[in-house]
């Protein structure tokens, strides 16, 4: 019988593991091992069954490391682990001298970082993986104190994109018989509404709601990112009813509302996943229920509430029939949804502010609204403010309360995304036009969808 590599490796770590004793010590019995030294080793050994012992090493070393140690090591990747000078020059010399495909590629080889393969060997390590993740969330954190090291961190993000490319992933719809360590991950990784406790996401998972996930093969336990669907009839308004109302099965749903999307291992920030996430859980949900005809968000905003208050404190607040003053000294009063009806005096002032900084306030030529910009790139359409949708105290901390639904419309996606990417055009309906004046839009450039 033949043995792929891969298995073979598998033994190998497991025997490495196991059995130390053949192969050197256990790694937590050297306390004041050299990482540096490790490393260096590692590059240099050959023999797969050192190499997974010493990646295991080289990772255990990291990890006793303190935040000190740990930039230390960071700046030992940057300065010492780049490409071999003498290296790359020969190389450039064979390509000058001989431009063709396969110095090219030599030249290629020769000005990769040396960190890269570094990375690639302690990833042979039992739940190597794992740790370079690890690894990743204390350079982010060293990267904040020491930008240099984003030379880097951009060696990591290139590994870990080709580690975590979407052919490798796994979509898993999550559901009460999911195992129940995987649960706890939701309820710990959910980052856009609370789940309060276990009867809180039993609610989520009911039949009239999906929840899907992305999964790696070496994570088996770890989310990546999952996303929580509701189907509805029509456009849903308001978190608070998606998030505690009756279970209703058989009201023939036509519509799918994704209302979170969490991304759930700081490691992989900068790899992005909710593109592709969403436009597989469409494909699944109009598989499994071919009477679904819109899929749409229920989004926050959270980024409005900061932005109002900076305009108005720099005297710039769109006008209106006060700037739009009394509504922000209306939403700093704590009791301001006191009124009956809750804050209705409000309603209007609000929403065409809302839609002024959805459409007009711009970082560079796209929303400075973080989820407007994720959503409009992969081609959505601005179809609604909803007043009052979020009334918690982050929606209201955020945005007063208002949450957004994009449309993802088949027919224009793709236009859709072009015109933003290309041109910076945001597609949204006429309600969203008529929030600002139709006649003010003309001539702006902004699509326009009926």
């Amino acid at each position: 019988m033949r043995l792929g590599r891969a298995f073979l490796r598998d033994i190998i770590a497991s025997v490495a593991t196991a059995g130390q004793g053949l192969l050197g010590r256990r790694a937590d019995d050297r306390p004041d091992e050299d990482i540096r030294g490790l490393c260096l080793a590692l590059l240099r050994t050959k023999g797969e069954a050192s190499v997974v012992t010493l990646a295991r090493r080289t990772l255990d070393a990291f990890a006793r490391l303190d935040a000190d140690g740990q930039e230390a090591f960071f700046e030992f990747l940057r300065g010492d682990l780049g490409a071999e000078p003498e290296a790359l020059d020969a190389a450039l010399e064979r390509y000058r001298a001989s431009p063709d495909p396969e110095t090219a590629a030599a030249l290629a080889a020769a000005a990769e970082p040396r960190r890269q393969e570094l990375l690639r060997l302690m990833n042979t390590a039992p739940d190597g993986t794992r740790d370079i993740l690890a690894m990743r969330v204390a350079l982010l954190d060293a990267l904040s104190r020491n930008p240099d090291l984003k030379l880097v961190d951009d060696d990591f993000v290139h590994m870990l994109r080709s580690w975590f490319n979407r052919g490798f992933l796994d979509l898993h719809r999550i559901d009460w018989r999911t195992p129940a360590l995987v649960l706890e991950k939701i309820i710990e990784y959910e980052a856009v509404h609370q789940i309060l406790d276990w009867e809180d996401l039993r609610r989520r998972l009911e039949s009239d709601r999906r929840c899907f996930g992305f999964f790696h093969p070496s994570l088996p336990d770890e989310p990546l990112i999952f996303v929580e669907v509701a189907l509805c009839k029509g456009l849903a308004g308001s978190v608070t009813d998606l998030l505690f109302g009756e279970v209703e099965p058989d009201i023939g749903a036509d519509t799918a509302i994704f209302y979170s999307i969490s991304n759930c291992q700081r490691g992989l920030t900068g790899v992005s996943f909710g593109n592709f996430l969403i436009k597989q859980v469409v494909r699944e949900l109009a598989t499994e229920n071919p009477r679904l005809r819109r899929f749409a968000t229920l989004s926050p905003i959270p980024g409005f509430r900061k932005w109002l208050i900076r305009m108005a404190n720099e005297g710039r607040l769109p006008a209106g029939r006060d700037g739009g003053k009394a509504a922000l000294d209306a939403i700093e009063t704590p009791d301001w949804r006191a009124d009956p009806p809750p804050g209705e005096h409000l309603r209007a002032d609000l929403s065409r502010l809302c839609a002024h900084y959805l459409l007009r306030a711009k970082r560079g030529n796209h929303p400075l609204d973080a989820v407007a910009r994720f959503h409009l790139r992969n081609g959505a359409r601005l179809e609604r403010i909803n007043w009052m949708s979020d009334p918690s105290p982050t929606g209201m901390a955020q945005s007063a309360g208002m949450m957004v639904n994009y449309v993802y419309d088949e027919a224009d996606v793709v236009a859709n995304h072009e015109a933003y990417v290309n041109d910076g055009r945001i597609a949204h309906s006429k309600a969203i036009a008529s929030l600002l004046g139709a006649a003010r839009e003309r001539g702006r450039r902004v699509a326009r969808v009926p």
